[in-house]
Order: structure tokens, then C-alpha cells, then sequence
């Protein structure tokens, strides 16, 4: 027998696994595979075997999974839907490897894979209010300034509250003084065996100062740095193999040798021993590496607050405050406070508060902030403005559209925060290498101490306890684990900062790989804002303004950019609109409904077809010869007679030239796809150099091209505004959004682009590019250094130069491999897209 079932719980390819194995092992499985990406478990039993006892074994396991029918529980993985509360911190962490893809915890501590200090989310509330209490009595908080009412002193501006990284930083700051405190004693006793006629020696004999650097190293090892040995012990009971369980051997085993030699130093042999007749004792060599390491912990901790500054400097763009406008007056209002169709007063140089459109006066606005263009935009009545956007120098009114986390500003600090916790493909190359890795670095390190034990000099076993701890301190793979996720974070925020609103890792990926572009023409290459230039009739019984009128009054119920641009048109024209009802639209061909009870149908040719109106050759040539300007032509049939036209400009799009140009100089083949008629698509592409075009194209054929494409090997993106790019944008490789376009759209694409032009499409580019270079060389540096470094551990060099590599030297160069990780990911921010 053969059941699926649904698996509730895994976050990677270690749960997978885990899963895999424990339903194997339940009496009477002949076999279980487990899906990932489906979340199911396809088990083969001998006989039927109740689902409760798959669920006994996942729970006797220790609980993390759960198992069901399908279709009864569904897995869901999409963390915007668990609302938070935005006034206080977001008490969500974070593995920054990424070990377990998105799985957050709700309280600090280790990953329980790669052991490294979990990152507090930042708080994505761009409205947090400013609050004031009384220096006398703190337990006294408001929202505004005032006085105390129990002292009666002015109220105070509260201090915020430290993040949790910040916590964290001043945690290991503190413990890395205290470590150094008492290392630097240990190293200077240590380090003294060197000087001639040694002084300390006159103070003290040997083992009593082998007593004190004991008595230094407890607090090191057992209060500054135990967290270190605690990762190891969980990761070994685990056999979650990571950094910390060779730097808990390493300094444990150099730590544990010094002080079994003090207690017991008749068990060794003469190699072990002094002149003194002492043990050799690495008090410092296991101190001075665990301080180093902590030194690399705390200095991560530092560089992790700025790989999300992004996301922070994004923040700090909405304001606290906005003044609204109620009966006349004018009250100072907090941004929370603002409700939908509000009317607020933006005064010059001030934040704009909230998304909105104007109502009252114009003014020229920096949007460079979100879009990262520095021109200012000039805008008027009915002209629409986003929260974190700067006015220039004159008042307006504007009525709240969007306010809180509806905001563009509010969506992009969002999207920025998921895209740089994806992973990309790319890190699934570091997890396999790191998952093999530790193991055959202990394996490497119990070889080193075997050769050195038979064949090295006397003393022997010295050497080769020495360059054992060498080889697992150096071989840390921490470096291999942030080399990805650190380059997506710092190429994400950089991407937002431009306007390139990045949805994942894969597509910031896949971006570099493109080698074909579709594009839509209305909205995409042309403004997508299009004017009526001519309204025409074809029967004498219809003057052009009742034509007008039938157009606008049946238009008035759609919401496409020619219809709207054909109601501007009548209202300008003070036509009369009529009763239209039975409205609707057909995609790809234009709409159809009832205006004063007759059948009524404006659009193409195939809308003709289909309103069964027919279409005289005169007719055509008419059409013909606006759509061979770029125009485009709307027939409209009245009871299945075609009885007028009109013609609609669109003006192609200032930048479309020029980012076409550049995209094709970058090997990039650029294909426009358009509903339009052949004459029309062939105008714009020939203004546009574009060889290749196609038009009359419907939704369902935009796909079959992109899937066409991808069958002959093509990497595929799209880029679209409408409903009609939808499908095509969800099945193309990596999807463009236009930031004018529809939410449709919008929700399907990969990439959005906040300013909606071409432009943006060769900015994803260069950022793909840049950021996929930064993470090769990251891989690159962590691989050559482990690569490199293993071997002179060892002792590969001693037969040749008497060159070793001491611990201490092998911690240093391990902490700070990782520090430069991530100093080589923050490059990115100075990189220009």
C-alpha cells in the first residue's frame, strides 16, 4: 500500500531527512520519502498502518513534526499573516546563516544548527510615536510633551529602548574585556618561558605558576566563553557538526591536557614533561583562542547592525508626526493616529505622512528616496504621493489613500526585511560543503596527530597535540556560512535604495543568468497614460459626439488605462453619459455591455469578431493609418453594427530608448509582446531599434512564449503593469513589475520596480551582477583560506621551512576570515547600479 501524507514543521534538508528516518523506522514501513518543497511524505507499508502511529514515532522523536491527511492541515510558511505588535520590539530571531530557511524563534539565544548568535528581526514599524515620561517618576508615560501630574515637572523625551543586537554586542563587549583581563596574565606567565634566566622564576617555581594560570583561565573558560562550549555539547548530541564543535575540541581538549598534567603528571610520558618536571600546560593557548573567537563573535555582532541598515535608514524616512486638518482647523496628530480619508496639510520641507492623492494646491516632490531618482516631480490636484517622500517648497492638502503598513513605504521596508532573509540557490553549494565539512576536519586533525605522533621530533606527542588543535581551530566554516546570506541582505537594501524591490534571493540570482527580455508595450515602454486624439464615426445616423458619447458612458464602468483616458476625453468634452449596464470585460479585446437598452461593444478587431460586427475594407484603412503612427484604434459596434472609432496616443516612455540599448549591449535579447495590433507595435518597435515583436497577443499567449522560450534553453524575464501580464510574469523566470501597474502584477513578479520604467530593469541587472560577484568571492575567500590553511595547520611546511602554525595564530586568522566576509558583503552599499 501507498499513502501521502501531509508533514507539518520542516525547514530544511536536515529536518527532511530526520523526517525520513524516523517514519522508515516505524514496524511495517517498506519505504518513506519525504518532499520538502510540497511538505508531504510518501510512505509503502505491507499493510495498512494507522496515521497514529507515525504520529507516536514523529512524537517520541521529540515533537518538532507532526503528520495528517491531506488536505486537512496545511502548512503555512507566509509570516506576514502573523500580525505582531508594532509598538513594541518585534521579540523575533533569526538564525543570519539562514540554516533552517525562514524559521524564526521568539526569544535570543543559539541556532541550534550552526550554533551562531540568533538576530533580533528588525521592528518594521516606521510609525512608532514619540513618548515622554518624568525623570522623577519614570512609571509616568504619554504620548505627548506636558507636565508630571504627581511632581508637576516637564516631561522628558523617552530614551529608546536598545535592540536586541545591540544588547548582544554590549553583552560580548563586557565578557571579551573580562576574558582579555585575565588572558593577558596567562600569555605574559606563558611567553616568559622564553627570556633568558626567566625572572618569574625567582618568585615562584614552574608548577605554582602553572597553578595560577589555572586559577586565571576559570573565568575565562567557565564564565567569558562557556557559551562556546555549550554550542559544541548541543552540537554534537545533535550531530549538528558546526564551528563551535571544533573550537569546543580544540581549546577543551588544550584546556583539559593542562589540567589533567597538574593533577596527574606521573602519567605522562618524559615528552610531555619540562625540565622542571612539569607538564607542558596550554593554559594560554586555549584561553588566547577562545578570546580571539569571542573577539570575531562580538565584532560579527558589530558588522551584522549595518548589513540591515537598509532596512533601518528606510525607517527612519516616515515621520512621527503629521497635522491634520478637521473642521478648518489644524491639529499635530502621531502618524498611528491618521485614518483612511483624512485630510491632512504637508507644509514645505516636511515628510509626507501617508499615501494619498492632492486635494488642494501643487508643489514638486523628492521621491529620490524611494525610487532613487534625484529630480524632483512636479504634482498637482488628483496627483498621487507616497509616505517618506519630501515636499518642496510649497503647501498642499492631501486625503489619506493608504496609511500603517498599506503604504508604499511601509511595503517596501517589508518586502526589503523577507527578500534579505531568503536564501539563494547559490548557498545550497556552502550547506553541502558544510555539511561534510567538520567531520573530515576532526577526521583530518586525528591524522595529524597520528603522524606527528609516529614520525614527528621529540617531543613528539607534543607536536602533535599542538598542530592538532592547529587544524580544527583554522578549519572554522563560519565564513563559508555567511558568505551568501550577508551579500543578499547588504545587495537587497541597495536595490531598495535604487527602487529595485528585490521579492527573493533566486531572483536576485537568476537576474545575472537572463539572456531574454519580453516586454509589455502599454505601461512598460510607452507612459501607460494614454490621450484621445480623434473620436471618428462610420455611420451617417451617428454624429462623432453621440459617439463619443456611447464610448464614454459604457467606458465609465471599466477601469483600463484607454478607458479612463476616454472619460478624461468626454468630461473635457462635456459629453452626456447615458445608462450602460450588463458591463463586461473580455481580456485582450476590449468591453461590452448596454447603453439606453442598445447592445453595445468597444475594441479591437477580435472584439468586432466576437460582437459579430463586421469590418468594411474602408474601415480598416482608416484604422490602418493612425495604428502606423503608434496610435491605437477602438471600434465600436452598436447593435452589432460598426458605427464608430477612436483613436488613443500613448507616448513612449523618455528612458525606454536608452535601457533597451543598454540591456541589448549587455547580450540580453529584448522582445516586445503586445495586445496591440501589428501596425501599432510595429510603429513603437522601430522607434525602439526592436527587431523583435509581436502583437494581437492575449494573456494566454504571452505565456505559451515564455514557456516557447524556456523550452529552447532561454533563461526568461518579463516585464509587465496589467492583469494581462500576470500569467506570463509567474511563469517566466524571473518576473518585472512595473511599480505603476496593477496589484496583479504586482503579486506575481519577483522584481517590482517603484518608478515603473525600463530603466529599473538595468539597474536588477547590474545589482544581480555585482551582488552574484560579491558572493563567489566570498565563497572564494572562505574555501582558499580553509584550503590553505588546513594543510599548513598540519604541519604541511615543517619538512620543508620549520614553519608551524600556532593555535593562537590559527584563532586569529579564523575569527577575523569571517569579519572579512562581511566587511567584503558591506562593499556592495558603495557599489553604483
Amino acid at each position: 500500500m501507498k499513502h501521502t501524507y501531509h508533514i507539518q514543521g520542516m525547514t530544511c534538508n536536515g529536518c527532511r531527512n530526520h523526517v525520513e528516518q524516523t517514519l522508515s523506522k516505524v514496524e511495517g514501513v517498506t519505504n518513506a520519502v519525504v518532499n520538502l518543497e510540497k511538505a508531504e511524505a510518501t510512505i509503502e507499508m505491507e499493510s495498512h498502518i494507522a496515521i497514529d502511529k507515525f504520529q507516536e514515532a514523529l512524537k517520541a522523536d521529540g515533537g518538532r513534526y507532526s503528520i495528517h491527511k491531506n488536505g486537512e492541515h496545511h502548512h503555512i510558511n507566509d509570516k506576514k499573516k502573523v500580525e505582531k505588535p508594532k509598538e513594541k520590539g518585534t521579540g523575533t530571531f533569526y538564525c543570519p546563516m539562514h540554516c533552517e530557511g525562514d524559521k524564526t524563534y521568539d526569544k535570543p539565544g543559539d541556532c541550534p544548527v550552526c550554533g551562531m548568535d540568533l538576530v533580533e528581526e528588525v521592528n518594521l514599524s516606521a510609525t512608532t510615536s514619540e513618548q515622554w515620561t518624568c525623570p522623577m517618576h519614570p512609571e509616568v508615560i504619554k504620548d505627548e510633551s506636558g507636565s508630571c501630574p504627581i511632581c508637576g515637572m516637564d516631561l522628558v523625551p523617552m530614551e529608546p529602548d536598545l535592540s536586541a543586537e545591540e544588547k548582544s554586542y554590549k553583552k560580548l563587549l563586557k565578557k571579551f574585556w573580562i576574558a582579555v583581563a585575565f588572558t593577558l596574565p596567562i600569555f605574559i606567565i606563558a611567553m616568559s618561558e622564553m627570556i633568558p634566566k626567566n625572572p618569574l622564576y625567582d618568585v615562584l617555581e614552574l608548577k605554582y605558576w602553572n597553578w595560577i594560570q589555572f586559577a586565571l583561565s576559570i573565568p575565562v573558560v567557565f564564565y567569558a566563553t562557556w557559551m562556546f562550549f555549550e554550542r559544541a555539547y548541543r552540537s554534537i548530541i545533535t550531530w549538528n557538526l558546526n564551528m563551535f564543535t571544533l573550537i569546543g575540541i580544540g581549546a577543551g581538549v588544550a584546556w583539559l591536557f593542562s589540567v589533567f598534567g597538574m593533577l596527574v603528571p606521573d602519567f605522562f610520558p618524559d615528552q610531555f614533561k619540562t625540565e622542571a618536571g612539569t607538564v607542558h600546560v596550554y593554559f594560554e593557548a586555549a584561553t588566547v583562542i577562545l578570546t580571539l573567537v569571542l573577539l570575531g563573535q562580538m565584532l560579527e555582532a558589530r558588522a551584522h547592525s549595518k548589513t540591515n541598515s537598509a532596512v533601518k535608514e528606510l525607517l527612519k524616512l516616515a515621520p512621527n508626526k503629521a497635522i491634520k486638518v478637521v473642521n478648518g482647523e489644524e491639529q499635530e496628530v502621531a502618524i498611528d493616529k491618521i485614518e483612511l480619508n483624512d485630510i491632512l496639510r504637508v507644509k514645505p520641507g516636511d515628510k509626507i505622512p501617508v499615501d494619498g492623492v492632492i486635494t488642494e494646491g501643487e508643489t514638486s516632490i523628492d521621491e529620490s528616496m524611494i525610487t532613487g531618482e534625484p529630480i524632483p516631480v512636479n504634482k498637482s490636484v488628483d496627483d498621487k504621493v507616497s509616505s517618506g517622500t519630501i515636499n518642496g517648497n510649497q503647501s498642499f492638502l492631501m486625503k489619506a489613500e493608504k496609511v500603517g503598513s498599506d503604504t508604499l513605504l511601509s511595503q517596501i521596508i517589508q518586502m526589503v526585511n523577507d527578500a534579505s532573509r531568503s536564501r539563494a540557490p547559490i548557498q545550497k553549494l556552502a550547506d553541502t560543503v558544510s555539511g561534510y565539512f567538520v567531520p573530515v576536519v576532526v577526521i583530518i586533525a586525528a591524522v595529524t596527530f597520528g603522524v606527528w605522533a609516529i614520525w614527528g621530533p621529540e617531543p613528539a606527542y607534543v607536536y602533535a597535540l599542538v598542530n592538532a588543535i592547529a587544524v580544527l581551530i583554522i578549519a572554522c566554516p563560519c565564513a563559508l556560512g555567511l558568505a551568501t546570506p550577508m551579500s543578499v541582505m547588504v545587495g537587497v537594501g541597495k536595490g531598495a535604495q535604487n527602487g529595485v524591490l528585490i521579492k527573493n534571493a533566486e531572483a536576485l540570482e537568476k537576474m545575472d543568468k537572463v539572456d531574454t527580455l519580453i516586454v509589455d508595450k502599454t505601461g512598460t515602454i510607452t507612459e501607460g497614460k494614454p490621450t484621445v486624439e480623434k473620436v471618428g464615426s462610420f455611420d451617417e445616423s451617428f454624429r462623432e459626439s453621440e459617439v463619443l458619447q456611447y464610448i464614454v458612458s459604457l467606458n465609465s464602468q471599466s477601469e483600463h488605462p484607454l478607458a479612463e483616458a476616454t472619460v478624461k476625453y468626454g468630461k473635457e468634452q462635456s459629453a452626456e453619459f447615458l445608462k450602460a449596464d450588463s458591463f463586461s470585460a473580455v481580456t485582450g479585446k476590449g468591453v461590452e455591455g448596454k447603453v439606453n437598452g442598445k447592445e453595445v461593444a468597444l475594441g479591437n478587431a477580435k472584439m468586432m469578431e466576437q460582437a459579430n460586427a463586421t469590418l468594411t475594407e474602408v474601415m480598416e484603412n482608416e484604422a490602418q493609418s493612425y495604428q502606423k503612427q503608434g496610435k491605437t484604434v477602438s471600434y465600436l459596434a452598436i447593435d452589432g453594427k460598426v458605427s464608430g472609432y477612436v483613436v488613443i496616443g500613448d507616448k513612449i516612455k523618455e528612458t525606454s530608448a536608452k535601457a533597451i540599448k543598454d540591456l541589448q549591449d549587455k547580450g540580453i535579447a529584448v522582445i516586445m509582446l503586445t495586445g496591440d495590433n501589428h501596425d501599432t507595435a510595429k510603429a513603437v518597435a522601430d522607434e525602439l531599434n526592436l527587431a523583435d515583436f509581436q502583437a494581437g497577443m492575449l494573456p494566454e499567449d504571452k505565456l505559451k512564449e515564455v514557456e516557447k522560450l524556456q523550452e529552447q534553453g532561454k533563461v526568461v524575464a518579463m516585464a509587465g503593469d496589467g492583469i494581462n501580464d500576470a500569467p506570463a510574469l509567474a511563469k517566466s523566470d524571473v518576473g518585472i513589475a512595473m511599480g505603476t501597474g496593477t496589484d496583479v502584477a504586482i503579486e506575481s513578479a519577483a522584481i517590482n520596480l517603484v518608478k515603473g520604467d525600463l530603466h529599473g530593469i538595468v539597474k536588477a541587472r547590474n545589482l544581480s551582477h555585482v551582488v552574484m560577484r560579491n558572493i563567489k568571492q566570498n565563497l572564494f575567500f572562505a574555501l582558499i583560506y580553509n584550503t590553505l590553511g588546513i594543510p599548513i595547520a598540519a604541519g604541511l611546511l615543517y619538512p620543508f621551512f620549520g614553519i608551524l602554525l600556532s593555535p593562537m595564530i590559527a584563532a586569529l586568522a579564523m575569527s577575523f576570515s569571517s569579519v572579512s566576509v562581511i566587511a567584503n558583503a558591506l562593499r556592495l552599499r558603495t557599489k553604483s547600479i
